[in-house]
């Protein structure tokens, strides 16, 4: 087994994706990854411990899981809506949508 691994930690902006890679000792775990990042440092409103959820290529992860060679690791920013509310608002609302989000009849 390797004693280091290759890992990226991703943050994506409204405009821009941060994306860092490094290289980490083997068995280092997200937290770890994300603090050697120096994204917490770049983004202060960055909170791991309340509105910040983190994954592993797209999957939720918890701080304290291992990480393998290849990963990326991202940290996900708090939605501004919940989708499942504006679905069931535009429903009630009575407007219908074509596919991919824009206004039915609109070309």
């Amino acid at each position: 087994m390797a004693d280091t691994i290759q890992v990226e930690v991703s943050y994506a902006l409204p405009q821009r994706q941060e994306l860092v890679k490094l290289t980490l000792p083997a068995e280092s775990t997200v937290g770890a990854a994300i603090e050697a990042s120096g994204l917490l440092a770049k983004y202060p409103e960055i909170d791991l411990e309340g509105k910040n959820k983190v994954g592993v290529y797209a999957k939720l992860a918890r701080l304290d899981t291992v990480l393998r060679d290849r990963d990326r690791v991202e940290i996900y920013r708090p939605l501004i809506a919940d989708p499942k509310a504006v679905r069931k608002k535009r429903a009630e609302e009575g407007k219908a949508m074509k596919k991919g989000g824009g206004p039915a009849g609109e070309e």
